[in-house]
């Protein structure tokens, strides 16, 4: 069965910083290099390359910018300010701006590097211009991973908005009810009552890494029978008076045969995602689908865990479809998260133990630590209730002065 380490081991981790370190790393050793070899000509290499380094993107910035103003300055702009949307949005403001005037304030305090000044401004046009055509080529275009890393760090792949519109418009509205509907519901079942444990009484959501979504559980699962609907929910909602929102509740029965009520139901994005990849107009294969279904559960989990209307009353599953010869693969795994909120919320330390004091003990010459003469009173008794903190609003009094008693008997 997959284990919970699997399934964390399935799910991407944020891009790190690693590549900004190995990139300041050969800077520094390059650079030392250079000092060791012709240290004379140094801060005049270095603010050089720095220009046609800074140069170039700014050129292709202003061909970008000349295609915004002629075609889209109303459609995407709206009229608004050339300084304030266009420069910024064609790479011509900020850091790239500032780096390029510091390298040429740099270049021209330290001299130009090369034998003859004509030749230093030749290669530094000459760089930049081709720097510029080759960007516009997509020969310099950025790598699948730093599309992936700025898509990922801006929240602009399909995924966020998807897990943001599943929490936003369910799961945030029908979590914060979903205890008062499994109490009704087990009011009018009293007969499964004693199996609602702890961990059946938040909403299991199935998340599978292919995003291939069976409309009935009992379909993937033989083990799995439906059992009947909660109460529906109703909430106005878009202009809708009274939107049902209903869950349903399935008895998953484990190798004894015994059958577990819990509230089960697969992430219904997950339908948009699949249908997507079997459109070719979408270009939406099959490792972007599964890409995006990781992405989907780690932000969705994300902000489910920083959610105060949800906390406690969901449980996501990852299921990997490397177990689909398995046919008992999805009630396992359910029963195995089951299991495990058991053991979490109840198998903690037991609860602390009260050492019992014989009341004649304090009249007698016994010592505290001496065993009472009654053999019941020898094994400590477990409190009645736990020990909880208890806080006063009252405000603090003044200590009483002492009162003097020397009455005589």
């Amino acid at each position: 069965m997959q284990s919970l380490q699997d399934q964390d081991a399935l799910i991407p981790r944020p891009r790190g910083a690693l590549p900004k370190v190995c990139a300041a790393a050969l800077a520094a050793i390059t650079i030392a290099g250079i000092e060791f070899l012709s240290p004379e000509r140094l801060f005049g290499w270095v603010a050089m390359v720095v220009l046609i380094l800074t140069l170039g993107p700014l050129l292709h910035g202003l061909c970008l910018l000349a295609e915004e103003m002629l075609h889209h300055s109303k459609t995407r702009y709206q009229g608004r300010g050339l300084l304030s949307h266009m420069l910024p949005a064609c790479g011509l403001w900020g850091k790239t701006l500032l780096a390029a005037l510091l390298g040429g304030l740099l270049l021209y305090l330290a001299g130009h590097p090369l034998p003859r000044e004509g030749q230093c401004w030749k290669l530094l046009f000459l760089a930049s211009v081709l720097y510029a055509l080759f960007k516009s080529l997509g020969v310099l275009g950025p790598s699948e991973v730093e599309v992936s890393d700025m898509c990922e760090g801006r929240k602009m792949n399909v995924a966020h908005g998807l897990a943001w519109s599943f929490y936003l418009g369910y799961l945030r509205l029908v979590l914060p009810r979903l205890e008062d509907s499994i109490a009704a519901f087990r009011s009018t079942h009293q007969a499964s009552s004693p199996f609602w444990g702890r961990g059946s009484r938040k909403l299991i959501i199935l998340v599978p890494l292919n995003a291939n979504i069976s409309h009935k559980l009992e379909e993937q699962d033989d083990n799995i029978h439906f059992y009947d609907n909660l109460p529906n929910t109703e909430i106005d909602r878009a202009g809708v008076r009274g939107r049902v929102y209903k869950h349903s509740v399935y008895r998953v029965l484990d190798e004894h045969g015994k059958g577990h009520e819990c509230v089960v139901e697969y992430a219904t994005p997950l339908l948009t995602l699949y249908s997507m990849s079997q459109e070719s107009s979408a270009g939406f294969g099959e490792p972007e689908r599964r890409q995006q279904v990781l992405l989907f559960f780690r932000t969705l989990q994300d902000i489910l865990e920083h959610s105060l209307e949800c906390r406690n009353r969901y449980k996501l599953i990852l299921l990997n479809d490397e177990h689909e010869n398995n046919p008992h693969f999805l009630s396992e795994a359910i029963l195995r998260h089951l299991e495990q909120q058991e053991k979490e919320e109840y198998c903690l330390t037991p609860p602390p133990h009260q050492e019992m004091v014989h009341p004649l003990s304090s009249t007698s010459g016994a010592p505290p630590s001496a065993p009472p003469g009654n053999a019941d009173w020898h094994h400590p008794e477990p409190m009645t209730r736990e020990p909880t903190l208890m806080f006063s609003l009252d405000r603090p009094q003044p200590l009483k002065e002492p009162v003097e008693n020397t009455e005589l008997f």
